[in-house]
């Protein structure tokens, strides 16, 4: 494929959720991410980092998260942040386990359900 000298940037998941505040509490209180952006009165959108992670939150009243990942996340640490989910009683889809394809990972569900698979090489 010919790409013309096109390169990418970093790309950020955008997740629906149906209660703003409520999103961006648990991702900076149990995740330890940060708001650096936010647009609308009241709030419709937000962007949170932490390292080099970017995730965005989008109002979507009445919305549910679906029933496969939304985002995947590497860390540096799986089982400390596993350890803080659980501390937090967030609420872990799948176990923590040694997968088959070199990863340590676990699901977790955010408040509106969306989730986000957390893993280490």
């Amino acid at each position: 494929m010919d790409d013309h000298g096109i390169s990418f940037g970093r790309l950020a998941a955008g997740i629906g959720v149906s209660d703003m505040a409520r999103a961006v509490a648990f991702y900076t209180d149990v995740l330890g991410f940060v708001s650096v952006f936010t647009n609308g009165a009241p709030v419709i959108f937000t962007i949170l980092e932490r390292d080099a992670a970017e995730l965005h939150l989008l109002l979507a009243p009445g919305h549910r998260g679906p029933a496969f990942n939304v985002a995947h996340l590497f860390v540096g640490d799986v089982d400390a942040l596993h350890t803080r989910c659980l501390a937090a009683g967030v609420p872990i889809v799948k176990a923590i386990a040694d997968k088959d394809y070199g990863m340590r990972a676990f699901v977790i569900e955010d408040p509106d359900g969306n989730r986000i698979d957390i893993g280490q090489p």
